[in-house]
């Protein structure tokens, strides 16, 4: 039971890093739309926090956003695969 816990928790722990994976693309296309949009005015990219030109809070909600919605598919994909049993590897042949 005890390798079960922790086999859930490593499943959770891929699948919050494989979604901050996901929150680290969105965020990067989203301000090169932002960097074009401001090149095709005219003006000068202008940033406020360092290399990045959005603002610290939407940052931060990104990452937290690909952290949450992480742990909540990973505990859903868990129920589905290891519970539910409803995953390809567990469905019966049909002859």
């Amino acid at each position: 039971m005890e390798n079960n816990g922790r086999k859930k928790t490593l499943y959770i722990l891929a699948s919050m890093f494989l979604w901050l994976l996901l929150s680290f693309i969105a965020h990067a296309l989203i301000e090169m739309w932002l960097i074009g949009r401001t090149l095709e005015q005219g003006l000068i990219p202008q940033s406020t926090t360092g290399p990045c030109y959005l603002p610290v809070i939407i940052q931060i909600l990104f990452i937290a956003s690909g952290l949450v919605f992480g742990y909540i598919v990973g505990e859903r994909w868990w129920q589905i695969v290891y519970v539910e049993h409803r995953h390809w590897r567990y469905r019966k042949k049909v002859k």
